[in-house]
């Protein structure tokens, strides 16, 4: 497996650019795709609350956007005192992309990381095979 040094650099870098001028919580994301693409993404918020994006949701975007399907990597970082997980939404978006043993990065900007997998953010997993 890649370093994840090149995930939080992205994740740190984009984070910059969310657009959060209501809560002041900006998260960034990047996730590295099967062909090693790293992609990124930022929340952006809306004054229409709950009509933002998620980071983990603009980097699938910015991912399916460019023609790719699967996530091998996921880093999430956020300016908090301790590593904030995926919102439900994201851990399921994460799962339609990544199998449930794909690495999972939280962390803070003082450099807190928690080591997870998809699976364990989101056990029981709702999944195509449900809809058989």
């Amino acid at each position: 497996m890649q370093q994840t040094s090149d995930l939080r650099d992205a994740a740190l870098s984009v984070r910059e650019n969310a657009h959060a001028p209501y809560s002041k919580f900006k998260v960034g994301a990047a996730i590295r795709a099967v062909s090693g693409t790293i992609y990124r993404g930022c929340n952006v918020e809306n004054v229409a609350y709950p009509e933002g994006t998620c980071a983990e949701a603009g980097a699938i975007a910015a991912m399916v956007a460019s023609g790719e399907t699967a996530l091998t990597q996921v880093y999430v970082v956020a300016g908090s005192p301790s590593p904030v997980p995926p919102c439900g939404g994201c851990r399921q978006k994460l799962a339609e992309f990544g199998s449930g043993d794909v690495s999972v990065t939280l962390a803070t900007v003082d450099g807190i990381e928690r080591a997870t997998t998809i699976a364990d953010l989101l056990p029981g997993a709702f999944d195509a095979g449900h809809m058989a």
